[in-house]
């Protein structure tokens, strides 16, 4: 697999997963950019990798402009791939739906639903003009089987499932292909608070037991940014070793 000469943004990239997706698109010769709103652990791994940097916040819509500005310009105008990995997870661990703060739900779907969306169409135009522009947008298996106490995080992956599937008729005459990716709990820093019972749950139930790294992503993710996946275009791709089917 070569992703030689296209231009990828992945947002959400300082650390964690989308770190991880990085590393592994850089492995196979893509023209990296990262984005994320920590700017100094970001320009860190962007450094580490020969990448350029760009600082957003996905909870505002003129950083993400801006983000799309400064995207052109790195790219001259052409971007083959946009992994919509930022996302933040407030309420995982175990907040019941009774008990969440109105401020955190609004938070949660700003950056997760509203702030995908606004990437999309900061980034479209650069996507048309490479002529084979791909989105992955990175859901979470949650939404596919409605695990509890955690709903403002679930309800914001779901309507990213939904986004994809109305995103892709919409892009699709600019042959732009938009997937979904929707991971099972990963092992990251990112998920150190996450209940140990729901750790347990997941690595039990897998078709495949144990437990997921964020390295078993990274292939699905470097194949879904390739020409070669236009014809997948609109799928949810739930890759969380068989705890979930599609």
């Amino acid at each position: 697999m070569s992703l030689d000469g296209r231009h990828i943004l992945v947002t959400g990239a300082a650390s964690g997963l989308g770190e991880v997706i990085a590393r592994s698109l850089a492995a196979k010769g893509a023209r990296l950019i990262l984005a994320d709103i920590a700017e100094e652990e970001g320009r860190a791994t962007a450094d580490s990798l020969g990448a350029a940097f760009v600082r957003v916040d996905l909870g505002d819509p003129d950083s993400i402009r801006a983000c799309g500005e400064a995207v052109a310009r790195l790219t001259a105008g052409k971007l083959h791939g946009l992994i919509n990995n930022g996302a933040i997870a407030t309420g995982i661990g175990g907040i019941p739906y009774d008990e969440i703060e109105l401020e955190s739900w609004d938070l949660v779907q700003r950056v997760n639903v509203r702030g995908t969306w606004l990437m999309v169409r900061a980034m479209a135009p650069l996507l048309k003009a490479s002529g084979s522009g791909r989105v992955v947008n990175m859901a979470s298996d949650t939404a596919l089987w409605g695990a509890p106490r955690l709903m403002s995080y679930v309800a914001s992956k779901g309507a990213v499932i939904a986004m994809t599937r109305s995103l892709a008729r919409e892009l699709g005459p600019d042959r732009i292909g938009v997937t979904a990716v929707a991971p099972g709990i990963l092992t990251t820093e990112s998920t150190d608070y996450v209940p140990e019972a729901r750790h347990r749950q997941y690595s039990e139930g897998r078709a495949v037991p144990g437990a997921q790294s964020p390295q078993d992503i990274t292939d699905v993710v470097a194949f879904l940014v390739e020409e070669g996946a236009l014809t997948l275009t609109g799928q949810v791709l739930p890759v969380n070793n068989g705890f979930v089917f599609a």
